[in-house]
């Protein structure tokens, strides 16, 4: 590698550091709270439902037509938007709506929602918890929620939704090209030295250098892959706006002149739950959206389904079952991008290997802190000894100065 070629890099390097270190640091800070979100919750906050009932173990779960029945007559008139069990406890969240068109007129007016939902027992049908009235006060946000809030969307969007969410994926590609430049870097200058030296025995300027290359060496493999899934993840809008637009409407397309199949004339929803189960093997049926939904078919259940494992728990395949007749008309998996998309989440947020990756995962985030910091400490003190040296070069006698006031070196310089 030529004198020339090095520059190159050198100067790649140094700028998709500068551009990206401060929003960088605005992630890895964010971050942190993020991989212990739920934890943070469950300390501060908690949960105000009430206990379940104590069943004998091995108790099977109910049926979702008792829970979706139970619901119309609490709610006589209104229709049924969402069935939604939950992951980790034996729970059922059935949401409904005054009406479809109410739910379409909510999004012209933020701020309004006039969806509720009612909480399950998925053992015996039993309600355990309702959503509060419309009308009903709102309970002030926790300082909890407001942090934890505040860091998911610095996080992901810096506040300023999509554009924001872009600007932060630009952010990503400029980190993964700032790794890929400095190790190039490390590895021309390191031929001269063992792997991780740090010469402390030098300038201090030194010895931080070699730090700031020995640390990164060591998180490059972890924070190339964080880099590059989050740049992924952040473009996630417009991949699914593109699967919408292609994929879905052409499956949707011989349906969607249909009316909407009134709610009381519809099929088991049990039924679908478990014919979904059928069509995606290996998978876990994770919710169902009533014919009407947006983005679904006017006759349709679209029934969501996920691997059982960790790393595929992310892969998603929806399951159209026909709500006339209850008949299954397809299951669809995912398109290429949207799969490499989803697989990337977990290797992004380390949530796959429960505690101790979380632990990891916050370690190395807090190694990279330190990259970012001390990379931005080595530009300020190379920029302190060029101003330095220019001052010297105007004969100014530094070391008999130190102490002077600014306005000193101010008035000397330019004249």
């Amino acid at each position: 590698m030529n004198v020339s070629v090095l520059r190159r890099w050198f100067v790649v390097h140094k700028w998709t550091s500068l551009i990206c270190t401060i929003f960088l640091l605005v992630v890895c800070v964010t971050g942190l709270p993020m991989l212990f979100s739920e934890q943070i919750w469950d300390v501060f906050v908690g949960s105000d439902d009430p206990p379940y009932e104590v069943l004998p173990s091995g108790t099977p779960n109910g049926s979702f037509d008792v829970m979706v029945a139970r619901a119309r007559v609490m709610f006589p008139g209104q229709i049924i938007t969402q069935v939604i069990p939950d992951d980790d406890e034996p729970a059922v969240l059935v949401s409904m709506a005054p009406s479809w068109q109410a739910l379409r007129d909510d999004e012209k007016y933020p701020g309004r929602n006039s969806g509720h939902w009612i909480k399950f027992d998925a053992r015996n049908a039993k309600v355990l918890k309702q959503s509060p009235p419309l009308d009903a006060p709102k309970k002030p946000r926790t300082w909890t929620g407001v942090l934890l809030g505040t860091a998911t969307r610095l996080h992901m969007n810096l506040f300023a939704g999509l554009p924001g969410a872009l600007f932060m994926g630009i952010m990503g590609f400029l980190f993964v090209v700032s790794l890929v430049s400095g190790t190039v870097l490390y590895g021309r200058f390191m031929k001269r030295l063992p792997f991780g030296a740090v010469r402390r025995d030098r300038a201090t300027r030194l010895a931080c250098l070699d730090l700031h290359n020995l640390l990164g060496a060591a998180t490059l493999s972890w924070a190339l892959v964080v880099g590059f899934t989050g740049f992924v993840n952040e473009l996630q809008t417009p991949l699914f706006g593109l699967w919408r637009m292609t994929d879905v409407r052409q499956i949707l397309k011989p349906y969607a002149q249909l009316p909407v199949v009134p709610q009381d004339h519809l099929s088991s929803v049990q039924a679908a739950f478990d014919t979904a189960a059928k069509a995606a093997p290996g998978n876990e049926v994770t919710g169902l959206s009533f014919p009407g939904a947006p983005f679904g078919s006017p006759v349709h259940y679209v029934l969501w389904t996920h691997g059982a494992t960790p790393l595929r728990a992310r892969l998603f395949t929806p399951v159209l079952v026909d709500a006339r007749t209850g008949e299954l008309t397809g299951a669809y998996p995912m398109p290429w991008y949207l799969r490499f998309l989803e697989i990337s989440r977990p290797l992004h947020f380390g949530d796959y290997g429960g505690m101790p990756l979380k632990i990891l995962w916050a370690l190395l985030d807090i190694v990279v802190i330190g990259v970012l910091v001390s990379g931005l400490v080595l530009w300020a003190g190379k920029r302190r000894i060029a101003t330095d040296a220019r001052l010297r070069a105007l004969g100014y006698d530094l070391d008999e100065a130190e102490g002077a006031p600014v306005s000193a070196l101010t008035s000397e310089s330019a004249r």
